[in-house]
């Protein structure tokens, strides 16, 4: 393995240090833990469309909340499950893919739940993506800081400060906008 530039003297682990904390930061203001409910209302409403496997929905689901929201296996399939139990959804397998798709009794209960916002409508994507987009963006940003530290040159590395110290002065002046 070649030898990166943040060997000893450099900063490198101050870089993931600060990077975790932002997303930390990030995390506890804005949040992307969302209730049990809120896993089954989505998955009820994307059944409701058409028939589906479980990394559909967990795919469906991210790409409608913008990013903000990808439900973990271990929420999805446990709910895809409870949902097959109480007889709400069916359950058919195809080459060894289970295809999930909603009962009279699962229609019924998603046509009542569609009167309510749709669950991946979380508040940064009804007040326009500012809870969700820019934590997001910052924490895309701050990853690929990291990742010039790791293995760019010392010339990269300088390349990099100037372009972040231009973003955040960009980011200023957007304040100071009126």
């Amino acid at each position: 393995m070649g030898k990166s530039f943040m060997g000893d003297g450099f900063p490198g682990t101050a870089v993931w240090e600060a990077m975790d904390q932002l997303r930390g930061q990030f995390d506890r203001k804005f949040g992307t833990r969302v209730g049990r409910g809120d896993v089954r209302a989505a998955v009820l409403a994307l059944l409701a469309e058409k028939p589906m496997h479980g990394y559909q929905i967990i795919h469906e689901v991210e790409e409608r909340s913008g990013g903000a929201w990808k439900p973990s296996p271990g929420s999805v399939y446990p709910t895809l499950q409870l949902l097959v139990d109480e007889g709400v959804i069916d359950v058919e397998e195809s080459n060894g893919r289970k295809t999930y798709s909603l009962t009279d009794e699962g229609r019924r209960a998603a046509d009542a739940a569609a009167e309510n916002a749709a669950p991946w409508e979380a508040p940064g994507a009804r007040d326009g993506g500012r809870a969700s987009a820019l934590p997001k963006a910052g924490i895309d940003l701050a990853q690929a800081a990291a990742q010039v530290g790791r293995s760019g040159s010392p010339e990269q590395v300088k390349q990099a400060v100037a372009v972040l110290d231009e973003a955040r002065r960009k980011l200023y002046s957007i304040l100071a906008q009126d």
